[in-house]
């Protein structure tokens, strides 16, 4: 086909395009959108539609700033890929061969995931969006650390999870072996490369431009736009999601991605990268053909960054993002030298990126349009309908009658899980709140030991049920996070260094056995007993210890006048005096 042929087909296609684009922003209640399509090295349609700011009826433009989410995967992977070129990484070798200190769950993992199953979201472990999202005091290197406190859900490499801390991790990764971060990675070996100058990395770069998206979105129980606040706390997972960009550069970015690497006359992306990253990984589920009956996509598998599928008998590559109030799906078909760019703000507006894009190829293409808005916003409509009913009824288990086991002021603490990080229970006004990173609420007493948030416009409802330990004090609490319970153990006591050396010694059994309590390199105490396990003590509060077998087991140390006396051991069974030797 001629480049004249193949202009001439795409303006035919495109004849009632804006048309069709209102009628959807009418229909979908749609704040604003942009729109690229580019045709082997040409930009051929770069538009905006709708509002980029709904509140000020600023229009949405090809240069519109948008939050790209998850479509910066691709950049991490190519990324990545440069320095599998440099030979400091492998995409088939274990990643610790390569990097040392990475640690997964158990020995199993760390023998023998690799780069490849990060990026392709093939490890068995779960996405664990917890750990990141609201929260703004964590570091890259904080998730490259809590890997090895993620217990896989399935074997590795046999089913597809979706998982934004890999991506980060490999981000961190880049930096270790490079020496650079990951942005500066990418801003010197991607975005100058392709002329991408208006790509920023975080919202505050952002928002000092002249043309940006503002994060707007439908209320849950009526139709009402509102705005919403931007998703700023990206710094830690920025290589999984953090570039911001326009329809004008990241048209840019999909023409080297369609010409094998080459933007212009220039080889700017390594073809043998690029295709690296199509490589089949691991296969997805056929989800709408059964659960739905639309067929219309067939046998999706995960590359590294990107999926590939057959749309109605054509190969497509595509990778879709979203954050608070933006979402994006970047594409193209190899074999017809087409590619499309769709930026839609709001979350009910999220089915839009795929619904315009698979329109879009349709048109270009020659083939009968699918009705994919009208399946769509029926299935929207539908669900928030359900969602409205189902908050109605919350509530209805609720036991009447019940009071809380202890007094407010008992479940005030700070509550740590080794991955999740720290969940705050402070008193406010008299009534307890609920403080897991930037996500601050009330909590009320719902029945028992469990307590209710206000059910959140943008957060939900949170539920926390209080555990109390075999000495009757509140100790953990358990809520739902992403795909599971976690529970958080209320953080232990610190003693001052000095204190512990003091506790430090010899005792003697009522059995005149003689035991070691050691202060080790990790500035904890350790019960040594000849020809038993070392048994870790736990601050649990003043003097007293817990260990980790037993939790119906303290020990205390015994002072007078300053000195270190005695130990006490105190179970259920009674209370065994150790003396000081």
């Amino acid at each position: 086909m001629t480049s004249t042929t193949q202009q001439t087909e795409i303006a035919n296609g495109l004849q009632d395009f804006d048309t069709y684009i209102e009628k959807l922003i009418e229909d979908w209640n749609a704040p604003g959108m942009g729109v690229g399509i580019v045709a082997k090295d040409k930009i051929v349609l770069a538009k905006g539609y709708g509002d980029r700011n709904y509140a000020e009826k600023l229009p949405f433009t090809s240069k519109t700033l948008f939050p790209i989410a998850s479509n910066t995967k691709l950049f991490t992977a190519i990324a990545a890929g440069m320095l599998v070129e440099e030979g400091k990484l492998t995409w088939d070798e274990p990643i610790r061969d390569a990097v040392p200190s990475i640690r997964f769950h158990n020995n199993e993992l760390n023998n023998a995931i690799t780069l490849r199953d990060m990026l392709a979201h093939r490890t068995g472990i779960t996405r664990h969006d917890g750990i990141w999202y609201q929260r703004d005091s964590l570091t890259r290197q904080d998730i490259f650390d809590r890997l090895k406190f993620l217990k896989p859900e399935v074997s590795l490499r046999q089913t597809f999870l979706y998982n934004n801390l890999m991506y980060a991790a490999v981000g961190y990764i880049i930096e270790l072996l490079s020496g650079k971060t990951w942005e500066e990675f990418v801003r010197k070996h991607i975005f100058q490369s392709l002329e991408m100058h208006s790509t920023v990395y975080t919202i505050a770069e952002m928002i000092q431009q002249s043309d940006f998206g503002v994060p707007f979105t439908e209320k849950r129980d009526s139709d009402e736009i509102y705005q919403i606040p931007y998703y700023e706390e990206a710094e830690a997972t920025a290589p999984a999601g953090a570039i911001n960009s326009n329809i004008e550069d990241i048209s840019r970015w999909l023409i080297a991605l369609m010409n094998d690497g080459k933007y212009g006359e220039r080889q700017v992306l390594p073809a043998k990268i690029l295709n690296a990253t199509l490589e089949p990984a691991i296969a997805l589920a056929n989800l709408l053909g059964e659960t739905k009956g639309w067929w219309e996509l067939l046998n999706p598998v995960y590359g590294m960054g990107r999926e590939t599928v057959a749309y109605r008998g054509h190969l497509l590559t595509y990778h879709g993002g979203a954050i608070d109030g933006f979402y994006s799906q970047i594409s193209f078909l190899p074999q017809k030298n087409l590619g499309v760019i769709v930026f839609a703000i709001g979350d009910h507006c999220a089915p839009l990126a795929d619904i315009i894009t698979y329109n879009t190829y349709e048109r270009l293409i020659g083939l009968e349009l699918t009705p994919w808005s009208d399946r769509w916003l029926n299935i929207r409509l539908k669900t928030k309908q359900a969602g409205t009913e189902a908050r109605s009824k919350a509530g209805t288990d609720r036991v009447s009658q019940t009071t809380a086991s202890h007094s407010l002021a008992d479940y005030v603490g700070e509550y740590v899980h080794p991955a999740y990080g720290i969940l705050q229970i402070t008193m406010n006004d008299g009534d307890l709140q609920f403080n897991l990173g930037r996500i601050h609420l009330p909590l009320t007493h719902f029945h028992y030991d469990r307590f209710d948030t206000p059910d959140d416009e943008r957060f939900g409802k949170w539920s926390v049920n209080f555990l109390t330990n075999p000495q009757g004090d509140v100790n953990q609490v358990a809520t739902s996070i992403d795909l599971a319970e976690v529970t958080f153990t209320r953080q232990a006591e610190t003693l001052e260094l000095q204190l512990l050396k003091q506790l430090a010694g010899t005792y003697e059994t009522p059995a005149e056995f003689k035991l070691q309590v050691a202060l080790k390199e990790d500035n904890f105490l350790y019960l040594v007993f000849p020809g038993e396990p070392e048994e870790k003590l736990i601050p649990y509060k003043n003097l007293s210890f817990q260990v980790q077998r037993f939790s119906d087991v303290i020990f205390e140390f015994v002072m007078e006048n300053g000195q270190v006396e005695a130990l006490k051991q105190k179970d259920p069974s009674g209370e065994y005096l150790l003396k000081r030797c």
